[in-house]
């Protein structure tokens, strides 16, 4: 399985460190964070150099955009894994053109991509929906970045498999 995902900056991953001890409700805490931007399948035929190629089609032209952490939030059941899942809400109408432009040339998984896709960094999932209510309202300065560079993810192997550049 693939993905394109936004590498998240330091100062992302260190409010996700910052959050961890108040965590241990959950059954599963997140140890390294990505945005995801969205799920892409397998490799086609042509393996991931064929998917690479493909993808690097799909972003051409697509600028730098900027993204926010503006919170927490979480959902209580979602669509794909176990729930619930706490996360760090993302706001950018950047991120969400850019998905768009993916969903054209790549399935969709239903309830979670296309209308239905929420922007988030994933902190924690598993445990109660009264713990991921109460640990939602907590506040966290928001975080603001520009987006200049997406990675190729393969979950199989767990690493980056390619990475596009975006212009300014």
């Amino acid at each position: 399985m693939y993905s394109l995902n936004v590498p998240v900056p330091g100062e992302v991953a260190r409010l996700a460190e910052e959050l961890r001890p108040a965590l241990f409700g959950f059954e599963r805490i997140r140890e390294h964070h990505t945005l995801l931007c969205k799920r892409l399948g397998d490799a086609p035929a042509g393996g991931t150099a064929r998917l690479r190629e493909q993808v690097r089609t799909a972003l051409a032209g697509a600028p730098a955009f900027e993204v926010r952490i503006t919170g927490i939030d979480f959902f209580a059941y979602p669509p794909v894994g176990t729930g619930p899942v706490v996360y760090l809400a993302v706001e950018s109408p950047g991120l969400r053109r850019v998905h768009e432009l993916l969903v054209e040339d790549f399935s969709t998984i239903e309830e979670f991509q296309g209308d239905d896709y929420v922007p988030h960094v994933t902190l924690a999932r598993g445990g109660d929906v009264e713990t991921a209510r109460q640990f939602a309202e907590r506040e966290v300065e928001p975080v603001t970045w520009t987006v200049n560079r997406m990675a190729l993810w393969d979950a199989t192997y767990g690493e980056e498999v390619a990475t596009f550049s975006l212009p300014a």
